[in-house]
């Protein structure tokens, strides 16, 4: 489907990038060719050449293009972190939102991928992490300060509390998932009540006389 002022080129290159998406997690960096990619996304070989040199710099579309998107939708809520809204469980609605996203099946799956690629190709591994977790740890940083500075929390470290944050609730289930092959992967429900926790004994320790109301 094309998007408002998307060009031609814009979404081939977009179909592209979809397609080789599903099969570099369906195949495998070295079980995936060029001519399947193709396939998948109706076009030529010669045209993915034309928008990307080799499978090397489309794998790293792929990744930079993935870490962004995740990163987007935890930016989308950053308004759920205002004095209104934080009172209101901002939080826990922003917990929720991050284990259920980065716990996806295929971002898992991707994230094996380039874990098992790092050592020939380490500059994926740092776009990854740059413009995907680093980009997320500084936003709820920022967002942090801004609360402390309203007498919200007591985070005299935002950065730290940041890390604490995300560390509270990723720890578990993202080694869980990356190291069993997320053959029966946590229920949403059960991912939910995994972050609802982990938000409340994060205020138990940087929470200031906030009891925000608890997301149903």
């Amino acid at each position: 489907m094309k998007t408002d002022g998307e060009t031609r080129s814009a979404r081939k290159e977009r179909d592209i990038i979809q397609a080789a998406t599903a099969t570099f997690i369906s195949q495998g960096y070295d079980g995936t060719s060029m001519e399947e990619i193709a396939t998948k996304a109706a076009v030529s070989k010669q045209t993915i050449y034309k928008h990307f040199t080799d499978k090397e710099t489309l794998f790293g579309e792929v990744v930079r293009s993935t870490a962004v998107g995740a990163n987007d939708i935890v930016e989308s809520v950053t308004g759920l972190l205002s004095d209104t809204k934080f009172r209101q469980g901002g939080l826990a609605e922003l917990g929720r939102l991050v284990v259920t996203t980065l716990l996806d099946d295929e971002l898992v799956k991707l994230r094996r991928l380039i874990i098992a690629n790092a050592d020939r190709m380490p500059s994926l591994g740092r776009d990854w992490y740059e413009k995907g977790f680093e980009r997320m740890l500084g936003t709820m940083a920022s967002c942090f300060r801004k609360l402390s500075a309203q007498g919200l929390m007591r985070a005299n470290d935002a950065d730290l509390a940041a890390s604490h944050f995300f560390g509270m609730l990723l720890w578990i289930p993202m080694n869980e998932a990356m190291f069993t092959g997320n053959r029966h992967p946590r229920s949403r429900a059960e991912l939910e009540r995994h972050a609802d926790a982990s938000v409340e004994a994060f205020l138990a320790l940087y929470g200031k006389d906030v009891r925000p109301t608890p997301l149903r």
